[in-house]
């Protein structure tokens, strides 16, 4: 009991620190004696101390973590794959806290409650990646969405902000019910919530008649929910206003963590007990469609942010890959893929959010970054090389992986267009490396120096992408740990 005590206490933790950061910005806010400091920094901080410490917890606890244990209720599951996971989720909330503070000066944007609300998705998408019942993951991504459509429209003076996060808003209440619709329409067929006893049903028997087509369409709009979640195409639609209009922590948050929980759910759910010959179509489908459309889109983006939207939207395709296949290697190559791309969308959107310091919003307006800052140029190139999948950089491990998963189990025009994809997209990542290096502008803009923050988290998410090649066993032998606990 204790032991289980332990596992849960980051969760705990985390929820605590939250709600005390809430209290703490609203008494000294609006306390006349400290004359109505603004907190966003202060918070920041804390809310940063608070995530690595939560990290600190989910280590200690690894030991505990030989066998899967189910808690809560059997609510939630705890094992190999939950904890690496979650690592992963802390590991981008604190490089999406740290890219923030020198954004929060140059907007003078003082609302210490984005950090709060930041902190409370972390804690949702946290029991997502744990949750191990239909009841508890609902709830989870509800309480992440509800985050998600506050923060994206956050910069209230920004016409821009409050149309994404009222978009969202919108297209993710539809989202919302198919998803609530897809999970009744299964409880309603069997009788379950609990994944160990949807497991049993839908492998352990026959299912005639109309019990049938209700788990068909159950299991149908579900996957329909977490494919409009992780923005696949066609339930992609959002996704470019979206990233535009959010401010651009938000932009580099909504593309990392979400994606996280929400595969850790895909893989939990369906690897687990309903993966069948329809549901692999359906993401054999959404992954070339996705490829396909993200390469293609991006090309004819003039805006930077757009252009990573796209981006975003073509990596999920490839992702799906590693679901397609439905082999442990698959799933390996899905992990490595989603690790690496985290990496690479933090390096982006810091050099992102470190131009925009100077009203960086057009590729054009990236003309001669090499002559007036030439480190940031270099950074900013070797992540575009990884993102096209160029070696020896980590991004051409993820998509060699994915596509040897592909061929391994058959699936040879995934890993076709797969390759065609990235041909294509190799076009308009080197764009942006011709647009640094070699074009004059119409106006010369001097880039102001990065801060400290952003200085650090670009040298250690760089140092990985372009080292990761000379010592990638450790990430592999993990992965694999993690692919493995699925089946356990």
């Amino acid at each position: 009991m204790f032991n289980l005590f332990l596992a849960v206490f980051p969760e705990i933790f985390i929820i605590n620190a939250t709600f005390i950061l809430l209290i703490h910005g609203v008494v000294f806010s609006t306390s006349k004696k400290y004359d109505y400091p603004p907190l966003v920094s202060n918070v920041g901080w804390l809310g940063l101390l608070s995530v690595l410490i939560t990290l600190l917890l989910l280590a200690a606890g690894a030991p505990l973590l030989t066998i899967a244990h189910l808690f809560w209720n059997n609510f939630f599951r705890r094992d190999n794959f939950t904890y690496f996971c979650q690592i992963l989720l802390l590991l981008s909330t604190a490089g999406t806290i740290s890219m923030c503070f020198d954004f929060f000066e140059q907007e003078r944007f003082d609302a210490f409650e984005f950090i709060v609300l930041i902190l409370l998705s972390t804690c949702s998408m946290l029991f997502m990646i744990s949750a191990y019942d239909l009841i508890a993951m609902y709830l989870a991504i509800e309480l992440q969405s509800l985050c998600f459509y506050v923060i994206a429209a956050s910069k209230r003076k920004s016409e821009f902000s409050t149309e994404a996060g009222l978009k969202y808003l919108i297209l993710g209440a539809f989202s919302s019910g198919i998803l609530r619709f897809g999970c009744s329409m299964i409880y309603g067929s069997t009788g379950a919530t609990h994944f160990d006893q949807l497991a049993k049903i839908l492998t352990g028997y026959e299912i005639t008649g109309a019990r049938s087509s209700g788990i068909f369409m159950g299991i149908l709009f579900i996957a329909v929910g977490f494919l409009f979640k992780i923005t696949a195409v066609p339930f992609h639609m959002w996704a470019p206003d979206i990233y535009e209009g959010s401010p651009t922590p938000v932009t580099a948050f909504l593309s990392i963590a979400p994606k996280i929980s929400i595969f850790a759910n895909i893989l939990r759910l369906f690897i687990y007990g309903s993966y069948g010959a329809t549901l692999q179509q359906i993401f054999f489908f959404c992954s070339i469609a996705s490829m396909i459309l993200g390469a293609l889109a991006a090309m004819a983006q003039t805006k930077v942010k757009r252009l990573l939207a796209y981006s975003s939207i073509g990596h999920v395709g490839y992702i799906c890959i590693g679901f397609s296949c439905g082999t442990i290697e698959g799933i390996q190559s899905l992990l490595i893929g989603i690790f690496i791309y985290a990496l690479m969308t933090i390096d982006a959107f810091a050099i992102v959010l470190a131009l925009r310091q100077t009203r960086v919003k057009y590729i054009a307006d990236l003309g001669a970054l090499a002559k007036t800052n030439p480190i940031l140029a270099i950074t900013f190139s070797i992540t575009m090389f990884s993102y096209a999948g160029i070696p020896p950089l980590a991004g051409f491990c993820s998509k060699f992986y994915l596509f040897f998963a592909a061929l391994g189990c058959g699936a040879y025009f995934l890993a076709s267009v797969g390759v065609v994809t990235s041909v294509i997209g190799c076009f308009y990542y080197i764009r942006l490396v011709k647009r640094m290096f070699f074009d004059t502008p119409r106006t010369w803009i001097l880039y102001e120096p990065m801060d400290r923050d952003k200085s650090l988290l670009l040298a250690m998410t760089s140092s990985f992408i372009t080292l990761f090649f000379l010592y990638p066993s450790p990430l592999f032998s993990v992965t694999h740990q993690m692919a493995l606990s699925l089946y356990l």
